[in-house]
């Protein structure tokens, strides 16, 4: 009984490895000299089924140095808590790993490698999206199989054989305003659905 275990240990232990790897080369990054704040990494759990991309960092973000870290992050556990989601399921990351970044585009072109490797890590079955530039992100990456990202907010489509997107508005832009909320919750809510179809381990 314990095999299946043991094999996910195995994966688990070497994607911890691979991913503290991968923060070690972004902390050490300078192409973007200009930037005057050290990189955000990912957080969550390193083998999730979903992860949440959103484009950029935000003040809390920077300040200490992890994704989700503030209002963004504490809304989305409670609505996950809500949706009766594991949050040992998920794992958070932005497209652009710096802040005060004058070129996104530059920037863009050099963390999308960092994507490309966090994706690979993790593996996960399903990337939710936040907002259009996150989509062109992803469509940018030109994942090994994937289809164009072209769908509307709160559909969910292929990607990749292994792994579907759930589009969303951006939810830092968002949260100030309830029209806006209401239509991020609204197509956040097809998570719920989506994680309650999976079928168990």
């Amino acid at each position: 009984m314990g095999q299946p275990n043991e094999i996910y240990d195995k994966y688990l232990t070497r994607a911890i490895s691979e991913i503290n790897d991968l923060t070690g080369e972004m902390l050490r990054c300078r192409l973007c000299s200009h930037s005057k704040s050290m990189p955000v990494i990912g957080s969550g759990h390193p083998l999730a089924d979903i992860m949440l991309l959103k484009y950029r960092v935000q003040p809390s973000e920077l300040h200490e140095g992890v994704a989700f870290f503030g209002r963004a992050g504490t809304a989305i556990m409670k609505s996950c808590q809500r949706l009766g989601i594991d949050p040992l399921q998920l794992y958070g990351t932005n497209v652009l790993k710096c802040g005060s970044v004058r070129d996104d585009a530059k920037a863009e072109a050099h963390c999308l490698e960092y994507l490309r490797r966090e994706i690979a890590i993790v593996e996960p079955k399903l990337i939710v999206a936040m907002g259009g530039k996150v989509v062109a992100a992803l469509d940018r990456l030109a994942l090994p199989t994937a289809s164009p990202v072209e769908c509307e907010v709160g559909e969910i489509v292929e990607l990749t054989p292994g792994t579907e997107v759930l589009v969303t508005p951006d939810i830092d832009s968002s949260l100030d305003e309830q029209r806006l909320k209401a239509a991020f919750w609204r197509a956040f809510r097809r998570l719920g659905e989506w994680y309650e179809a999976i079928p168990p381990y």
